[in-house]
């Protein structure tokens, strides 16, 4: 009797959200999670959206999905990618995103070919590319999918970090503080040092 000795394709769900979308400066990020068994969600078991989680809180769920993700028996993997201010400018937002989008997915083909014919959840009103055939966008997915939820974890935390180092490189606007939102002290700090090369001009039309 012979055995079929071909490795069976992964079936992989992967969730994607984004992060950054009405700040005045810096990237909108854009996180991918997959996992190549719906059982693999029980190692995630409590998870929330980024928005319900403290900024402590999200640093240790993404160390978890890290480490998990660093571990090639696991069948977790993430991605993340930004679409910068220059690019929100000259494409407009919506677009940037759809871009930063499918630049996620075919990092996490290149991690593992097999995501190429996932199932996709996308919280909101995002969409990806029409080359992933089996995609659902899930209006509040980032509360009732754990895999958005995941993803969108993945999207705050490293977007946070740039935003933190961008206020080392940019003293005096805060950037560490209010993460490139448009806070009072945003503003003023706009009026007072003028536009940075992170600042989105579309968003600024009064001071351009």
């Amino acid at each position: 009797m012979k055995i079929d000795s071909t490795p069976r394709q992964k079936r992989y769900l992967i969730g994607i959200d984004e992060a950054g979308r009405g700040p005045l400066a810096g990237p909108v990020s854009v996180g991918a999670f997959a996992i190549s068994s719906p059982a693999i969600l029980r190692k995630f078991r409590g998870v929330r959206e980024s928005k319900q989680l403290t900024p402590a809180q999200r640093e240790e769920w993404f160390e978890i999905i890290h480490a998990a993700a660093q571990d090639p028996e696991s069948g977790v993997l993430y991605a993340v990618s930004f679409a910068h201010s220059e690019t929100i400018d000259a494409q407009g937002l919506t677009k940037a995103i759809y871009g930063a989008i499918n630049r996620c997915l075919k990092k996490l083909e290149q991690l593992d070919p097999d995501c190429r014919h996932a199932e996709i959840r996308l919280d909101g009103l995002l969409s990806a590319s029409d080359r992933y055939a089996d995609q659902r966008t899930i209006i509040g997915g980032d509360e009732s999918e754990p895999v958005i939820a995941l993803a969108s974890i993945c999207a705050k935390v490293l977007r946070d970090r740039r935003m933190i180092a961008a206020g080392r490189d940019f003293p005096g606007y805060g950037f560490e503080i209010h993460k490139g939102y448009g806070t009072k002290a945003h503003y003023t700090a706009i009026r007072k040092l003028g536009i940075t090369p992170i600042h989105r001009r579309r968003f600024l039309t009064k001071f351009v």
